[in-house]
């Protein structure tokens, strides 16, 4: 299986940007780490190697990023108002920084990437497709998280509230053209009802997508999925399968 990874300077994050790519052709899939992970967790918990089939195929390519803005929040190490600067540009890399990357490296200056992600990487993902609808194509939450206060230490729901997918959804109002965008896109949240599952938080976000007529399909899968790696790795190559 082809890898490559980059790395760059950016004045939108503290750090280094960091981005690797596993595969050589096919639909470009953004894969987001689970908890303010790196960009090579996905590999390490084995997703990569669960996705094999579909990246030899040619039907994939997965790219993934550090969870930089994600983690800031977690680990608390910021002022709330801090956490929502990084956050806000770390939005912003992901639109201008990633997405062209993505591009280049498929060749195709249009190409419209997949996100995806679970737990907290499916917060990530599904408030990119949401923030962005005219960059991505669609939209993975596996056992998803879409409410970080309570997995905060100290930041009110105000103040991280602001970015979540519910808030931009809330935020398109009727006519507006990324409203629009958005109800052209495919959307999946899967979810467990296993031991550590929140299946709750994927059905408030699926019945507000409802009411905004985006089209999600909400798979609850059952009370032997656990919150766990090894059910992800089972059912996120099937999800993909039904939309790259």
């Amino acid at each position: 299986m082809q890898k490559e990874s980059w790395s760059w300077a950016t004045r939108r994050l503290p750090d280094p940007a960091r981005l690797v790519r596993w595969g050589h052709f096919g639909t470009p899939v953004l894969l987001f780490p689970t908890a303010g992970a790196d960009f090579e967790e996905v590999e390490r918990f084995q997703l990569i190697a669960a996705l094999g089939g579909l990246i030899e195929q040619g039907r994939i390519k997965v790219y993934s990023v550090d969870g930089l803005a994600v983690r800031a929040w977690l680990a608390s190490t910021l002022p709330p108002e801090g956490c929502a600067r990084l956050q806000d540009r770390y939005d912003e890399f992901l639109s201008e920084e990633i997405v062209p990357r993505i591009r280049q490296d498929c060749q195709a200056e249009r190409i419209e990437p997949i996100v995806a992600g679970a737990s907290l990487g499916a917060f990530s993902a599904l408030a990119a497709l949401c923030k962005y609808p005219q960059q991505f194509r669609a939209s993975v939450g596996l056992s998803g998280v879409y409410d970080l206060a309570p997995r905060t230490t100290g930041v009110s729901s105000e103040s991280v509230g602001a970015f979540t997918p519910a808030r931009h959804l809330a935020a398109l109002s009727e006519g507006a053209a990324a409203l629009r965008q958005l109800r052209g896109r495919q959307i999946i949240l899967g979810t467990g009802e296993g031991p550590y599952e929140t299946p709750a938080e994927s059905r408030a976000l699926a019945s507000l997508l409802q009411t905004k007529q985006v089209p999600c399909h909400l798979r609850l899968e059952g009370s032997h999925r656990d919150h766990d790696w090894s059910a992800w790795r089972e059912l996120l190559p099937a999800y993909l399968r039904d939309i790259a």
